[in-house]
């Protein structure tokens, strides 16, 4: 943990799914002091028409961001990682602001597991370092 997964339509080129998953882990680990060898990123292309939400009423494709994350972080950070984590989106998919959403699931350290780094996650704290 971390692991953010970006549900979209469509598909997109290998390399700007690499560049984006580079570029979310930077994102993430900078804003949220975590070592960027926890972040687990995946882009998972749902097709043409496999993620809706109603928009003026009727159904629009949209794309999701999930973020899975350890809790201790305030609303206020993370607003601000869901917005850069965005223009991140934007930038290198082309995804519409308007059609992205970005949802936080928080965990406890000992629902993390790393086997290369140590075993279970600890847990968040303020000042934690970035590696």
């Amino acid at each position: 943990m971390p692991y953010l997964q970006l549900d979209v339509n469509g598909r997109h080129p290998v390399a700007d799914k690499k560049r984006l998953a580079k570029k979310l882990s930077e994102t993430y680990a900078q804003m949220m002091s975590v070592d960027i060898r926890r972040i687990s990123i995946a882009i998972r292309e749902v097709g043409e028409g496999g993620v809706w939400r109603m928009v003026d009423g009727e159904p629009a494709e949209v794309s999701v961001l999930m973020c899975d994350i350890r809790r201790g972080r305030s609303a206020e950070l993370r607003l601000e990682v869901a917005k850069a984590l965005c223009r991140d989106c934007i930038e290198i998919l082309g995804l519409r602001e308007d059609r992205l959403n970005v949802e936080f699931t928080q965990h406890s350290g000992d629902e993390m597991y790393h086997p290369t780094l140590g075993g279970y996650s600890p847990e968040w704290s303020e000042g934690e370092e970035a590696q």
